[in-house]
């Protein structure tokens, strides 16, 4: 038994220094690079091969997972020392020795993305794979005929090029992606999270409903470094839900809460989950650009959730934490208030263009010397090699993510596939805006479903986005529309996976958790046709310089704060709506006057934005009279 144990801690020993050197070797590739298929092979194979280590299945013989692992790394020597001879002397046609490894790849990834995410992106993987064996027989119909295609065209399309597996996707992954989340790790051993928290804790803990308004504060900002809303749920979840059910909240409306704050983490600046740095790279408008477009939209979706937030607190008379329990804040800020410099770092840096990826490294080592300024927050060697060890565990879901999601790309490329989905789009909308824009938000939640914020933008980007075109919608915009609706798949049914996390850790049922989740994120929804119908909420003057236009001029000062003046106002007007709340209960007509009102704020401008001040003012005046006579009586 103790020859036993001692056998599981070198093991576990083994598998912890590989996972520091596959840290330590991105960190070297960002200052030392090697061709694009090889540092992506590098990424994915390599990952892979820690995936099977990490999660294996117990039902196999041991060391199987070992043989996997020598598998995987077999699969990227291949191309490393074949590469010169595949780019040139064959240019890229597969040999069989090339087909046979692409097949074993291929199979090794969809099983990885099985064992990290479950069976959604697989099954959907394996769907769109399997076209092109198909593509060219008799029953298809008729816009999706294509010519036929051999194990060659497909598998060395997956395989040789960077069009497939090793796509641009795990291209964003093994660069600023696992750097980001590397970065996150090392501010997590520094004690970010417990600052977060504490944070939160000192600003909001005592108010109303306290402890919720803590979840959408230290959710929201953990959920933007970490990229992904389900393991936000799992990791502040297991502190913010018991807190919110022990002061009174409803189970399914607590779990709804963090649901709700963790994935509206992913549309936070400065880092949005990552995916902020791959829009840019996809669209060619710079990164700062996107930043600040999609912040007033991020504040209006955070304000609204912590008003509604507030009025349930209020209505169902639900207090905050006792003042004794709760840090002060300047003795939080004095003890891990430095750590907040990383950030402001990041954050200057990104504004000055500095390369990404360097961007993020100096902010990995810049933590680490900030962290020794005070005692609490101290690195030492073995924070650092831990901080390394976990960046690489937790790179993984979205690298099995991006590379699964690398199969669909490759065969969209291959097929034109993507043309077929936009066009039926097209079609279906029958040259109506706003049904276009409701088949694309549908089209985008479908392909979002059960997939962290990442791997949903890339997919909806490229098989959902391009729909909008031909409505004139600057690029910067439609992606946006797509890529909200894409992330909202995890708390909408039937695959509302950061619902069903939150759930199980409430113990509350999953359905009713997902539906109280779409309560609170309810304008979060309706955001996205604001980029549409009401283009000044992400600042811009989107209309100078055409639809892929990747440039452009702020609005100027006195639009911007009109702008930010009538969202606010409405999202106000929408939360009492939902809510049906704000000094005493409001009654229908005020709830409807209200939400119309808030609607019409959000979604229109010019004379709408009138009628919408209107019926607002209106439904005040009313609720007014009725908490007057209410006091009288």
């Amino acid at each position: 038994m103790q020859s036993l144990q001692k056998n599981k801690s070198y093991v576990a020993y083994t598998i912890s220094a590989l996972c520091v050197a596959y840290s330590l070797i991105h960190l070297w590739i960002t200052f030392n690079p090697i061709p694009e298929l090889l540092q992506r092979s590098f990424h994915t194979c390599v990952g892979l091969g820690l995936v099977f280590l990490l999660f294996p299945v117990r039902c196999c013989f041991r060391g199987l997972e070992w043989i996997l692992f020598a598998i995987c790394c077999v699969c990227f020597l291949y191309l490393f020392f074949e590469y010169q001879d595949i780019v040139t002397t064959r240019g890229g046609i597969p040999n069989l020795a090339d087909i046979v490894l692409a097949i074993i790849t291929t199979l090794l990834v969809l099983e990885a993305t099985r064992r990290v995410t479950g069976v959604i992106l697989p099954i959907l993987a394996l769907i769109f794979l399997s076209y092109p064996f198909f593509s060219h027989l008799d029953f298809m119909p008729h816009k999706m005929l294509t010519r036929p295609y051999g194990l060659d065209d497909i598998f060395g399309q997956l395989y040789l090029k960077t069009e497939g597996i090793f796509s641009t996707a795990i291209g964003a992954s093994a660069t600023f992606i696992f750097l980001f989340i590397l970065f996150g790790a090392f501010l997590s051993r520094s004690g970010m999270g417990k600052l977060f928290n504490d944070l939160a804790m000192a600003l909001a803990g005592k108010t109303s409903g306290g402890p919720a308004k803590v979840a959408v504060i230290s959710s929201g900002f953990m959920g933007s470094i970490n990229g992904s809303a389900i393991a936000n749920v799992v990791g502040t979840g297991a502190f913010t839900i018991p807190l919110m059910k022990k002061i009174g909240y409803d189970k399914n409306f607590a779990g709804a809460i963090e649901a709700s704050a963790s994935v509206g983490g992913q549309v936070l600046p400065p880092i949005m989950g990552a995916s902020a740095f791959i829009m840019a790279e996809t669209t060619g408008v710079s990164y700062a650009t996107i930043a600040l477009a999609a912040l007033l939209p991020a504040i209006l979706y955070f304000f609204a959730v912590m008003l509604q937030v507030h009025f349930y607190a209020k209505k169902n008379n639900l207090k905050g934490i006792s003042a004794d329990s709760l840090p002060l804040l300047k003795d939080v800020l004095k003890a891990r208030g430095h750590m907040l410099l990383p950030m402001l770092l990041l954050i200057i840096l990104l504004s000055q263009s500095v390369p990404i990826s360097f961007v993020a490294v100096y902010t990995i080592f810049f933590s680490v010397i900030i962290s020794w300024l005070k005692k609490e927050t101290r690195m030492g060697i073995i924070e650092i090699l831990g901080a390394l060890e976990d960046g690489a565990k937790q790179s993984l879901a979205v690298m099995v993510s991006c590379a699964a999601v690398g199969i669909i790309i490759g065969v969209a490329s291959l097929t034109s596939l993507g043309n077929v989905i936009t066009s039926s789009i097209v079609i279906l909308g029958a040259g109506s805006l706003l049904f276009s824009l409701i088949l694309t938000m549908l089209a985008s939640m479908v392909l979002g479903m059960g997939l962290p914020s990442i791997p949903a933008y890339i997919i909806t980007a490229t098989m959902a986005a391009p729909a909008l075109a031909s409505f004139d919608i600057p690029i910067i915009v439609s992606h946006l529309f797509v890529f909200y609706f894409g992330i909202f798949a995890n708390i909408t049914p039937p695959v509302a996976l950061a619902s069903f996390a939150a759930a199980g850790i409430s113990q509350g049922d999953p359905m009713k958790t997902s539906f109280y989740a779409i309560r609170l994120s309810l304008v979060g929804f309706m955001i996205p046709f604001a980029f549409i119908y009401n283009p000044a909420i992400i600042l811009f003057n989107t209309q100078a310089g055409g639809i892929m236009a990747n440039t452009f001029s702020l609005l100027p000062i006195d639009t911007i704060l009109a702008t930010i003046c009538a969202t606010l106002v409405s999202v106000i007007a929408l939360a009492m709506a939902v809510e049906g709340h704000f000094v005493y209960a409001m009654n229908i007509i005020c709830r409807v006057l209200m939400g119309v009102g808030g609607i019409l704020l959000l979604l229109t401008h010019s004379y709408g934005e009138i009628a919408g001040i209107s019926l607002i003012l209106i439904a005040g005046f009313i609720h007014f009279l009725f908490t007057k006579r209410y006091k009288d009586s």
